[in-house]
C-alpha cells in the first residue's frame, strides 16, 4: 500500500518461483545505501519528531500571548503530534501513486508551509489549522516513508537500523528544545517559527535520499525473512496465516486488470504511432491522454489495495494479536507525551526553574532516549532474547515512571524519573520490528500505517485531557495518574499473544496426538 511498485518494490509473482532461484546478496542491502536511508531517517526523527517534543517551549508562550486555557492551548502541539500518525494509514494513497520520494518532499513543503504561516497567528483557533493541520499532515507525509524505508533495506540487523534511526527524535528533542528556547528568547515566538520553516525545508532533501529498492532486490528479502523467521511463524495467530497465504492484498483486482490497462496502452501507442502525420496539436492531444489514462489506473490499483488491506476479506484486523497490539496503541502514547508538553510548567509551580534553566528535564528524557533506543535495539538483536519480552519490560518501565512522577517534588528525583521515562521509551524502535513479526515483511507498510494511527489519537486526546484536569483541579498529579492506570489497561491487551500461542500450542499437540 505504502508504496508503488518501483518505490518499495514488493514481487508480485509467484513466491514459490523466486524461491527456486540463487539468491545473490545485494551490496545495498543491510549495507551500503541503506545506511544512507537510516541517516535520512535519523534527521527526518530530529525535524519532525525531535521539534514535536521540544514544543512545551512554545506552549508557555502562547499561553502568555493568548491568554486562553491550559486545554485549549494544549490542543494546538496536540493537533501536530496526532496527526502526524493519524494520517498514517491514508498516506498510502499518496504514495501508491507518487512513490516514497515524491511523497516524503511534498510533506517537507507541506511541513514548513504549516511552520511558516504559524508566524503570523492571531489567535489558537488560527495555529489549529495552520501548525496543527497543516504542518501535522506534512510531517506524516514524511515521517511514514522514512520508518518504512529503513524496514525494506534491512534484512538481519533491523532493530538496531531502526534504533539507530528513530534516536533522531532524542537528539532533536534536546537540539530542538535549546534552540527554540535561544530563538524565543532573542527574536520572539513568531520569528523562531519562522526560522523553524526554513529549517524543516531540510526535509525535502532527506526525501531526495529516499532511493527506492527494485523489485528483485526486495523479493530476496522477504524470501530470506520468510525462511530464517520460520519458529516466528509457527506461533502468529490464524488470521495472520491466512493473511499471509493470500500474498500481497489487492493482488487479484490488479491482475485483472493488467490485461484491459495493457489494451488501452497499445491502443494510445497505435494511435500515436499512427498519428506522426497528423498535426501536432493531435500529437500532443494524445500525449494527454495517455497520461490521464495512466494516471487513473494507477489510483484505481492503489485504492484497491488501500481498501482491500483495511477492509477486504484478508484484512489485517483479523488478526486478533493485531488488533490488540492495536488497543495497546489507544493508550500508550500519550503517557509519553504528556511530560514533554506540560514538565515547563510543572518546573515552573515547583519554583525550579533556574535549576531547570541550566539542564531542562525535557532535555534529559531526550539524551537518555537516545541510549535506550539503541541499547534496546541491540538487546532484541540477540539470538537468544525474545523482542516481544524486551517490548513488554521497556513498557511496564515507563508506566511505573508515569505513575511516580507527580511524588516527585525535587530536581534531583524530577531527573532521575526522567531520565527512566527516556529509556524505557527507546522501546519506540522495536514497534516497526514487532509489528512485522506479527504480521510479516509484506504488510508492514499496512500494519504501522495503523498503529501509528492509533498512536497519534492517543497524542491528540492526551495533552489537552491533562490540562483540561489541571483546569479543573489546579494540580497535574491526576492528569499522569489517569494516563498511567490508561497505559496499564493498554499493557495487559498486549497478554493476548502469549495466551493464543499456548492455545495454538495446545491444539497443534492435539491434532499430533491424534493423528
Amino acid at each position: 500500500m505504502y508504496a508503488s511498485r518501483e518505490d518499495i518494490g514488493y514481487d508480485f509473482g509467484d513466491d514459490s518461483k523466486v524461491g527456486s532461484k540463487p539468491i545473490k546478496p545485494n551490496a545495498n542491502i543491510d549495507g551500503g545505501w541503506a545506511w544512507m536511508i537510516v541517516l535520512s531517517s535519523f534527521f527526518v526523527h530530529i525535524l519532525i519528531m525531535g521539534s514535536q517534543m521540544a514544543l512545551g517551549i512554545l506552549n508557555m508562550e502562547w499561553l502568555e500571548e493568548f491568554n486562553q486555557s491550559r486545554g485549549l492551548t494544549a490542543w494546538v502541539s496536540s493537533l501536530s503530534m496526532g496527526i502526524t500518525l493519524i494520517v498514517g494509514p491514508f498516506i498510502g494513497l499518496f504514495i501508491s501513486m507518487c512513490g516514497c520520494r515524491k511523497t516524503a518532499i511534498i510533506g517537507g513543503i507541506l511541513n514548513a508551509l504549516g511552520w511558516i504561516l504559524s508566524a503570523y497567528a492571531a489567535n489558537v483557533h488560527y495555529l489549529f489549522l495552520t501548525f496543527g493541520v497543516t504542518a501535522g499532515i506534512g510531517s506524516g507525509m514524511v515521517y511514514l516513508p522514512a520508518v518504512v524505508m529503513v524496514g525494506q533495506y534491512f534484512q538481519k540487523r533491523r532493530a538496531l537500523a531502526q534504533g539507530l534511526s528513530t534516536t533522531g527524535t532524542g537528539f532533536g528533542a534536546f537540539l530542538m528544545t535549546t534552540l527554540l528556547k535561544y530563538l524565543c528568547t532573542e527574536f520572539g515566538w513568531r520569528n523562531a517559527m519562522f526560522i523553524q520553516g526554513a529549517i524543516s525545508l531540510n526535509l525535502c532533501v532527506c526525501g531526495a535520499l529516499m532511493r527506492p529498492l527494485s523489485p528483485k532486490d526486495v523479493s530476496e528479502i522477504y524470501v530470506v525473512r520468510s525462511n530464517s523467521e520460520d519458529n516466528q511463524a509457527k506461533v502468529l495467530s490464524h488470521s495472520a496465516e491466512s493473511i499471509k497465504s493470500n500474498g500481497v492484498l489487492g493482488e487479484e483486482p490488479e491482475k485483472k486488470e493488467e490485461p484491459t490497462n495493457e489494451k488501452v496502452f497499445d491502443s494510445v501507442q497505435h494511435t500515436e504511432t499512427g498519428g506522426k502525420t497528423q498535426s501536432g496539436s493531435n500529437m500532443y492531444g494524445l500525449r494527454i491522454l495517455k497520461t490521464v489514462s495512466q494516471l487513473t489506473l494507477t489510483v484505481r490499483k492503489g485504492f484497491a489495495m488501500w481498501y482491500s488491506s483495511y477492509f477486504g476479506a484478508a484484512s489485517l484486523f483479523t488478526n486478533r494479536v493485531f488488533v490488540a497490539f492495536i488497543i495497546w496503541a489507544l493508550f500508550a502514547y500519550s503517557s509519553f507525551v504528556i511530560p514533554f508538553i506540560h514538565l515547563p510548567e510543572i518546573v515552573k509551580q515547583y519554583n525550579l526553574s533556574s535549576q531547570n534553566n541550566i539542564f531542562p528535564l525535557t532535555s534529559i528524557i531526550a539524551i537518555v532516549h537516545i541510549f535506550g533506543k539503541v541499547i534496546l535495539g541491540i538487546i532484541s538483536d540477540l539470538p537468544c532474547i525474545s523482542t516481544w519480552n524486551v517490548f513488554l519490560m521497556a513498557n511496564f518501565t515507563l508506566v511505573t515512571c508515569i505513575l511516580t512522577l507527580p511524588l516527585m517534588h525535587t530536581y534531583i528525583s524530577l531527573a532521575v524519573v526522567c531520565a527512566l521515562i527516556g529509556f524505557s521509551s527507546g522501546y519506540f524502535s522495536l514497534m516497526p520490528v514487532v509489528t512485522e513479526d506479527l504480521v510479516g515483511t509484506r504488510h508492514l507498510a499496512n500494519a504501522y500505517g495503523i498503529i501509528i494511527c492509533a498512536n497519534g489519537i492517543s497524542a491528540l486526546l492526551g495533552p489537552p485531557f491533562a490540562g483540561w484536569i489541571y483546569d479543573i483541579t489546579q494540580k497535574y498529579d491526576f492528569s499522569f495518574y489517569t494516563s498511567g492506570l490508561l497505559y496499564m489497561v493498554g499493557i495487559l491487551f498486549l497478554f493476548v499473544k502469549p495466551c493464543i500461542q499456548k492455545r495454538q500450542l495446545r491444539e497443534k499437540s492435539t491434532e499430533e496426538a491424534q493423528v
